[in-house]
C-alpha cells in the first residue's frame, strides 16, 4: 500500500465504513478506521492490503493543481500517461508497462470503455468531480473480469458528507486557460447528497510539430470541457440503503491529422456518462447484500471541417449482485454474480453489435495475526469465444511492526473488442480471435512508521495471444510479451517537510522480437517535497522519463525511432486566506523543455495556473 505523503495518510485512507460504493462495514471497523476497497472489493485497512495499491484523497487531489486524471497519475510509481498535444487530447495509460486496454478503469464501480478500443477516455474526467482515486497494480482479472492485466484504475466522485455546503473554485492560466467548478452536498437526517459542475477551457497549442510534418494546420488546438455530477443516497433504517448516481463529461477537442491538407480544421467530441442505481442491504448481521445496476457509455464523434465523418458509442449495461459475508473475526467471503451486456452503435458497419457477458465471482481475505491471505477465482463467459477463467493467489507476512513483506501469483484476460472482431471488411477483424493472456507473480517489501513509508514490489508479468496482424494484415493471437521490474515509493514527513519518490525500472519486451514495446521508458521516476511555512505551503517536482521508442508520425511502420528522455520541473504554491478560502499556484515544465511523450506532438511547454478555492 503506497500514499503519496504521510501528512495526509488518515485521509488517504479515505473511503469510509459507510460507503455506497461497498455497503455499510461500520459493524466491522471501528469509526476511526478508514478503508480502501478497490484491491479485493471489500473494505481493507491498508496495512492487510496484499495488492500494490496507491490512494490519491481529495486533499491532494486539490493542492495538485492539476486539472484531469492524467496529469496526477504522472507523479505514481509503475504509471505511464502517454497525450499527444495537450490537455484532453487522446491519451495512453501504461500501467507496469502493459498495452493501455490492459488497464481497466472503473468511475463508482461502474465500466466506462469503448468496446471498439478496450480503452477508457481517462483523458475526459477533469478532476473537479474526483472525490478519491485508487490505483492497483497488477493482475486483477480474478476480481473485475477482462482488460485488467495490468491493473485497475478506480475513480471516485465527490460525496456528500457532514453539514450541507457549498463549494466554489476557479483560476485563469497561460494559453487563455480558465477553469470553474461549483458543488453543494453533504448530509440532512438519513439522506446524503452531492451536486458538482465544472467548465475547462484552453487555446492550447498545435498538437503536431510542424518540425515533422511540415504541411500540417500550425493552428493552437485548443480544448474545452463541460462536466456534471450528482448523486443522492437515501438510509432505511440501520440496514438498508437505496443510492442513485449520475455522471457526465464532454470534452470538445480541437487535433491535427499529419496526412490532413494544412487547411483542415478536425475536431471531435468525447462524451463519458455513467448511471447508477444500488441497494445495499443488511440482510443478517454477518451478510452485506449489494445490487446494483448502472450503464456507463462512451460517445465518440468525429469531424473534418465541420462535416461528421465518424460517430460511434459503446453502451455497457451492467448488472450486478455482491455478497460480503463475515465468516469469523479473521475472514471475509465474496461470493458475487455480473451480467454485462456491451452494445455498439454508430455509422461504423460492424458485422455485429452486440454481445453478453455472465460472469460468477467469489473471494477471501482472511487476517491471522501477523498473517494475511487472499484468495479470488472467477468465470467470465461471453457470447462471442467462451468462458474465460482466472484467479489469485496472495500471502501477506508482517515480521514486525513496521516491516511486512508480500507475494502474490495471478491470471488475467482481455477480451478481444468488436473492432478485432467484427470490423468491416477490410479492417483485418477476425472472428475467431481469443482473449490475450496474463501470467503475474510479484513479491513486495514494505516498511511504515510514524513519519516514514518505503514500499518496493518486483514484478514478473507474462501475457501471450496478443492480437497483432499477419502478414495479410489479418489480426491473429501470435504475439507474446514479458515485462519485469521494480517499483520503488518513498514518502516522509520530518516536520514541516514532506518529500515522496517514485521509481520504476521496467522491461517491457516483445518476445518475439526483443524489442521494447513502444512509448514506454525503461526507467522514470519522480520526486518532489513539499514545506509548510505558517499559511504557506509550497513545493516543488521533478519528473523523469527515459528513452522510449516509437514509430515515426508519417512513415510508419517502416521506421522505428528513439525518443530522448526528458526531465521536467513543476512548482507549486498554496496560500490559506482563511479556513474556507485559499489561493493556488502551479507552474509546469517551468524551464520549458522541448520534448516528446509521442513522436511528432508537442508538449505544452511553461505554463501558469493561479486559482481561488473556496469550502464552506
Amino acid at each position: 500500500m503506497t500514499f503519496p505523503f504521510l501528512a495526509h495518510a488518515e485521509a488517504l485512507h479515505s473511503h469510509s465504513a459507510k460507503s455506497p460504493e461497498d455497503g455499510d462495514t461500520s459493524r466491522w471497523l471501528t469509526p476511526m478506521e478508514l478503508v480502501i476497497v478497490t484491491p479485493t472489493r471489500m473494505p481493507q485497512l491498508p496495512d492487510k492490503t496484499i495488492a500494490d495499491t496507491t490512494v490519491l484523497d481529495e486533499q491532494e487531489i486539490r493542492k495538485s493543481g492539476v486539472p484531469d486524471v492524467p496529469a496526477l497519475l504522472r507523479s505514481l510509481a509503475g504509471v505511464e500517461v502517454v497525450q499527444g498535444g495537450g490537455t484532453g487530447k487522446q491519451s495512453s495509460t501504461f500501467l507496469r508497462g502493459t498495452n493501455s486496454s490492459h488497464v481497466l478503469v472503473l468511475l463508482d464501480g461502474v465500466r466506462i470503455n469503448s468496446a471498439t478500443t478496450g480503452a477508457t477516455a481517462i483523458d475526459q474526467i477533469m478532476l473537479d468531480q474526483i472525490e478519491r482515486i485508487e490505483v492497483v497494480r497488477g493482475n486483477v482479472s480474478s476480481v473485475y473480469g477482462s482488460e485488467a492485466i495490468g491493473g485497475v484504475i478506480q475513480i471516485f466522485t465527490k460525496r456528500g458528507k457532514g453539514v450541507p455546503s457549498f463549494n466554489v473554485s476557479g483560476g485563469a492560466g497561460t494559453r487563455n486557460t480558465s477553469r470553474v467548478s461549483a458543488g453543494f452536498g453533504g448530509e440532512a437526517g438519513g439522506t446524503s447528497f452531492n451536486v458538482q459542475a465544472s467548465k475547462f477551457k484552453t487555446d492550447g497549442v498545435s498538437a503536431i510539430k510542424q518540425s515533422i510534418v511540415p504541411a500540417v494546420n500550425p493552428d493552437a488546438d485548443g480544448y474545452g470541457n463541460t462536466s456534471l455530477s450528482a448523486n443522492v443516497r437515501q438510509t432505511l433504517g440501520t440496514d438498508h440503503s437505496l443510492s442513485a448516481s449520475a455522471f457526465q463529461s464532454q470534452g470538445d477537442v480541437q487535433y491535427d491529422n499529419a496526412f490532413g491538407a494544412s487547411t483542415d480544421t478536425n475536431t471531435t467530441t468525447s462524451t463519458i456518462r455513467k448511471f447508477a442505481l444500488v441497494s445495499d442491504n443488511r440482510l443478517a448481521e454477518s451478510w452485506l447484500s449489494k445490487l446494483q445496476w448502472a450503464q456507463g457509455e462512451d460517445d465518440y464523434k468525429d469531424y473534418l471541417n465541420g462535416v461528421m465523418g465518424s460517430a460511434i458509442r459503446t453502451s455497457n449495461n451492467q448488472l450486478a449482485w455482491q455478497n460480503t459475508l463475515s465468516l469469523d473475526r479473521n475472514g471475509n467471503l465474496l461470493l458475487g454474480a455480473e451480467r454485462l451486456d456491451q452494445r455498439v452503435t454508430g455509422k461504423t458497419a460492424y458485422t455485429k453489435t452486440d454481445r453478453q457477458v455472465n460472469s460468477i465471482l467469489a473471494g477471501y481475505t482472511g487476517n491471522y495475526g501477523v498473517q494475511q491471505v487472499q484468495l479470488n477465482v472467477r468465470q467470465d463467459r461471453y457470447s462471442d469465444f467462451g468462458a474465460a477463467n482466472t484467479g489469485l493467489l496472495g500471502y501477506g507476512f508482517a515480521m514486525s511492526e513496521a516491516w511486512r513483506a508480500t507475494a502474490s501469483i495471478s491470471t488475467a484476460f482481455k477480451a478481444p473488442t468488436f473492432t478485432d472482431l467484427y470490423g468491416p471488411a477490410g479492417w483485418g477483424s477476425n472472428a475467431n480471435l481469443r482473449p490475450e493472456r496474463s501470467n503475474n507473480k510479484e513479491i513486495g517489501l514494505h516498511y511504515a512508521t510514524g513519519e516514514q513509508q518505503l514500499h518496493v514490489v518486483y514484478f514478473d508479468n507474462r501475457i501471450s495471444d496478443l492480437i497483432a496482424a499477419d502478414n495479410t494484415w489479418t489480426l491473429q493471437n501470435l504475439s507474446s510479451a514479458h515485462i519485469n521490474g521494480v517499483e520503488a515509493t518513498y514518502a516522509a514527513q520530518f516536520g514541516q517537510t514532506a518529500f515522496k519518490a517514485a521509481l520504476t525500472r521496467q522491461n517491457p519486451r516483445d518476445e518475439l522480437t526483443g524489442l521494447v514495446l513502444l512509448r514506454r521508458a525503461r526507467f522514470f521516476s519522480n520526486v518532489g517535497v513539499t514545506q509548510q511555512i505558517g499559511t504557506w505551503k509550497t513545493g516543488g517536482e521533478w519528473q523523469h522519463g527515459g528513452e522510449r521508442a516509437d514509430n515515426h508520425m508519417t512513415a510508419w511502420p517502416g521506421q522505428r525511432v528513439v525518443l530522448s528522455a526528458y526531465d521536467v520541473v513543476n512548482l507549486t504554491a498554496n496560500y490559506a486566506l482563511d479556513k474556507r478560502l485559499d489561493l493556488s499556484l502551479r507552474v509546469d515544465n517551468l524551464l520549458n523543455k522541448d520534448y516528446m511523450l509521442a513522436h511528432g506532438y508537442n508538449n505544452l511547454g511553461r505554463t501558469l495556473f493561479a486559482g481561488l478555492n473556496f469550502q464552506q
